[in-house]
């Protein structure tokens, strides 16, 4: 009789090993194909043996059951001998496929799949969009950190940030913040600082730091900087008369403002209302990070049940607008200390859903409680429907959703009686929706949905960025 314990250990090796020849087929396709590998949505790129085995395991909320290690390793092996041109393939659907097909001829089968791809990979090269970011601060780095993290790619390529010199070791402290972050944890790989030339060389990535006070003074073009993307992370300018200083300097022809925007200025939720950027916009906001969080669910929401009214509390980390001891502030109860209080103040984000979705406008308020955390935030959604529903319904379309919609890049769901905020540090979707604290009463409901109001919000951010640059990635297996 075999000992169970051994059996299992030798399971998990064999899934060790899997994994170990994963690593560097998703690593090379990206790296040479610009083939991005994922499991049914999770990225597989610089993950480690036990992040590829979870992955796998992760199926299981859409297969009923783990994915077959052995036969995603034989599905990676034949996609290298492809050729591949410029795409993101889900291994787990292109799997999930081929098995339903009853076909045993694998090559046939991704080869047809995978047609307009196939072969692709001697294409036309595609000049890769320069992306600058102006402001370095929460928002700024973990930006710096996603593009680094995809710069295998040749789509998007961060050249330099741009910010006021803060001293004679500026740069050093600058590259320190990025290697460090007491939220996020230290940066996945090596940099490097060269103060003569004021560069910082991030996994390859070499970005300038350009020193400026006046986003009308820099000239790209000095760099090697053309036809740039400036992301706006300061907050400072928010209309269009103060965004519009930096089309005025040599090598700028767009800004993404990571904050709402006033005015007739676009607020692009991605996911949402994505379909508004037009090729011709130079000026977009990608909105906050809160009306990133709700406004996917509210969207999902109405459309399934309709939405006569509601109001949209959001229980927020402490920012750097606060203060850390009590001080004055010009805005009301922001000067009490942050650490030790719970800050009762406003948002906008309720109002600025209906930017995103009109349909919506005039339907809901809104408030705002700051707490002493440093990220991951809470919105509660308590909302008047245009019918009856049951907790059993509403979760069970909302957990769907996440799955297999559209908006699963923007909307997760957990059903788990232990999560806390620290849990979703991290977390690539705008919103996870809480589903063990779904309340129903016939047409009223309030829905929890937590949020990494940094790293989430960033993803968004750069899905932003990557829609202005006009770049397009086909998706494989195409959706019906």
């Amino acid at each position: 009789m075999t000992d169970p314990t051994i059996a299992k250990m030798s399971e998990w090796a064999a899934k060790q090993s899997a994994a170990e020849d994963m690593i560097p087929l998703v690593g090379r396709l990206y790296r040479n194909n610009e083939v991005l590998l994922t499991v049914y949505g999770r990225s597989l790129l610089n993950k480690s043996v036990n992040g590829i085995i979870k992955a796998h395991r992760y199926a299981r909320h859409f297969d009923g059951t783990e994915l077959d290690m052995a036969q995603t390793l034989r599905l990676m092996t034949a996609l290298d001998s492809l050729d591949l041109g410029p795409s993101r393939i889900d291994i787990g659907r292109l799997n999930a496929g081929f098995q339903a097909s009853g076909s045993d001829d694998l090559d046939a089968y991704l080869r047809s799949e995978l047609a307009d791809v196939v072969g692709g990979a001697d294409g036309e090269a595609v000049e890769p969009q320069d992306v600058v970011l102006y402001g370095f601060g929460r928002i700024g780095r973990l930006l710096a950190r996603i593009l680094v993290d995809r710069a295998g790619a040749k789509s998007m390529r961060l050249r330099a940030i741009v910010v006021r010199r803060g001293g004679d070791n500026d740069i050093v402290k600058r590259a320190s913040l990025l290697r460090r972050d007491s939220v996020h944890g230290k940066f996945d790989g090596n940099i490097v600082v060269d103060e003569e030339n004021s560069t910082i060389l991030a996994n390859g990535v070499l970005i300038q730091v350009i020193y400026s006070d006046d986003p009308a003074s820099v000239d790209y073009t000095q760099y090697g900087i053309n036809n740039a993307i400036v992301v706006d992370n300061t907050g400072r300018w928010r209309d269009e008369e103060g965004l519009s200083k930096h089309l005025q300097c040599p090598g700028v022809a767009k800004v993404l403002l990571t904050a709402p925007g006033k005015g007739d200025i676009k607020n692009i939720v991605y996911g949402v209302n994505s379909a508004d950027i037009l090729p011709e916009d130079t000026i977009l906001s990608a909105a906050s990070c809160t009306t990133n969080a709700i406004t996917p669910v509210l969207k999902v929401i109405n459309d399934k049940f309709g939405v006569r009214n509601g109001h949209v509390e959001t229980v927020h980390s402490f920012t750097n607008d606060q203060n850390l001891i009590d001080n004055f502030h010009k805005g009301s109860r922001r000067g009490r200390a942050a650490g030790l209080n719970m800050v009762l103040t406003e948002t906008g984000a309720a109002k600025a859903v209906a930017k995103a979705l009109p349909e919506l406008k005039g339907k809901l308020s809104g408030n705002a409680i700051r707490v002493p955390t440093p990220n991951v935030s809470m919105a509660i959604l308590n909302l008047n429907l245009e019918r009856e529903t049951t907790v059993e319904e509403l979760n069970t379309f909302l957990r769907e959703t996440s799955l297999h919609s559209a908006l699963r890049n923007q909307i997760d769901y957990i059903a788990s009686p232990e999560v806390v905020s620290t849990d979703f540090v991290g977390s690539k979707r705008a919103g996870v929706v809480d589903g063990l604290a779904t309340i129903v009463d016939g047409d009223r409901v309030v829905v929890y949905v937590w949020y990494d109001n940094e790293f989430g919000y960033s993803c968004q951010v750069v899905r932003c960025v990557a829609d202005m640059a006009g770049i397009d990635t086909p998706a494989f297996p195409k959706r019906s």
